[in-house]
């Protein structure tokens, strides 16, 4: 079955670098053929990768080809792309319905099934150690990268740009962060989708159970041991919904913009990127071979719940998928169930590292020179700003419209980058989602329950 999977697999890449040099030679004019006709060579380049996902039937694999069915058919049918969005917020609105239950009955059971209340202090503690460290690492490669390249240096003043087309999210001073990390109404902050709300209310509710007389405290344990499994087991019904949600948003992204703004702002875009892979190479994983996590295995199990993410460009997507399989990867669910949820506040490190390379980059559209100092300044700011904005797509403009008003820079190079904010989003909610799987591998080292025989013979479960 391995040797028939790998001769797909060759096939299909194959196919694709041929089809990839007829492009090429088409783009320069060395070969000219009709629109139509490219469509259907890139179209069958497709169906073999269609082919090898049959063959494989991973749910990663799924996702990759849905990724590319969605590039190719927002770019040729571009008035059907837009209209799949549908399929994407029908898969998104289906995950939110697991976020609350499942955080809560899997804190619950972690602190008062598992834990003493000493240790989720001690897990707290080197929780937020971790995220500040990671983060502000995360801030220094934004900054150094957009220094190194200059993207934004020469580029024309945009006007006409207006801050009500900014997604509608208000700013909030240092009180109201602080006020805000404590429910009022836990109805309401489910409703809003407030993951740390929901956080500190199943942590206390949780000591208050472990306080309870053993009559009181084993059935609320085994309840929400019962409610994590079906939340669990929800979450992969859902999942098989992934594919065709990816495919929709891909497809509705292309086709209301096109591929040419890729060209347009390469620089731009390719620093950010650039600067996340470096992120990933020498912050990451520099980190996971310190603590002795396998990272062969960590990036196989982290590459569906940031597939998800990358796709939809939302962290809350990928969620119940990222703890599941930090579970089958050898992080215990107490662990697990705390971490990840914490950090989609705390540990935003795609999201920092952008805000950070976005702000300067607006100074240097607008020939304004910020010294190290300032931007050091600028960098302290946003360690403050940047959380609690996971789990909301583009909400990182309003925060960098507040970060750049503050230090009175200009506000119009914001507006180009709104056009292919999407695009940044995707690669920056992927560093978030793997950043926070690996601070809860990381915390679970420290507190040496990591299960190292789970990591090393961990494969991707079969759909």
């Amino acid at each position: 079955m391995k040797n028939k999977i790998s001769k797909v697999l060759i096939t299909a890449i194959g196919v694709s670098t041929i089809v990839i040099l007829i492009n090429f030679l088409k783009y320069h004019g060395i070969i000219s053929f009709e629109t139509y006709i490219m469509r259907i060579i890139r179209w069958v380049a497709i169906a073999s990768w269609l082919i090898y996902a049959i063959q494989k039937k991973t749910l990663t694999s799924w996702i990759m080809v849905s990724l590319i069915m969605g590039i190719e058919f927002g770019n040729d049918f571009p008035e059907w792309g837009i209209k799949l969005n549908i399929l994407s917020e029908i898969f998104l609105r289906l995950i939110k319905t697991v976020i609350a239950p499942l955080l809560f009955g899997t804190l619950v059971f972690g602190i008062a099934g598992h834990s003493n209340l000493k240790q989720v202090g001690r897990m707290f503690l080197k929780s937020i150690i971790y995220f500040e460290i990671v983060s502000t690492l995360a801030l220094i490669v934004g900054l150094i990268a957009i220094n190194i390249t200059q993207a934004g240096v020469g580029m024309p003043m945009v006007n006409g740009g207006n801050a009500s087309d900014l997604p509608s999210i208000a700013t909030h001073s240092f009180h109201d962060v602080i006020l805000n990390i404590f429910p009022e109404n836990i109805a309401k902050s489910i409703a809003q989708g407030d993951v740390l709300q929901v956080v500190i209310f199943s942590i206390l509710f949780g000591i208050a159970v472990s306080a309870l007389a053993d009559k009181f405290k084993s059935p609320m344990v085994r309840f929400c041991e019962s409610l994590s499994e079906t939340m669990f087991k929800f979450t992969k019904f859902i999942m098989y919904f992934a594919p065709l949600a990816i495919f929709g948003a891909i497809s509705y992204s292309v086709g209301r913009m096109g591929l040419s703004i890729m060209v347009n702002l390469f620089e731009l875009l390719g620093t950010l990127y650039l600067a996340l892979f470096a992120f990933l190479l020498f912050v990451l994983t520099p980190i996971a071979l310190l603590f002795k996590i396998p990272v062969k295995q960590f990036f196989k199990a982290v590459s569906e719940p940031a597939t998800i993410a990358f796709a939809t460009t939302s962290s809350e997507s990928a969620l119940p998928v990222a703890m599941k399989e930090m579970e089958r990867f050898g992080v215990p669910q107490k662990v697990v169930s705390f971490v990840i949820p914490t950090g989609y506040s705390f540990n935003l490190d795609g999201t920092t590292l952008y805000l950070s390379l976005a702000t300067i980059f607006i100074a240097q559209a607008a020939g304004i020179y910020l010294s190290i100092e300032k931007q050091i300044i600028i960098m302290l700011t946003l360690m403050l700003t940047s959380k609690g904005v996971a789990g909301v797509p583009r909400a990182s403009l309003v925060i960098l419209l507040a970060t750049v008003s503050s230090f009175g820079l200009p506000v119009e190079p914001i507006f180009i980058l709104l056009g292919i904010d999407i695009l940044m989003d995707m690669g920056r909610t992927s560093i978030n989602v793997i950043g926070n799987c690996l601070a809860s591998a990381v915390v679970a080292r420290m507190e040496k329950e990591f299960d190292d025989t789970k990591a090393r013979n961990y494969s991707l479960e079969k759909i």
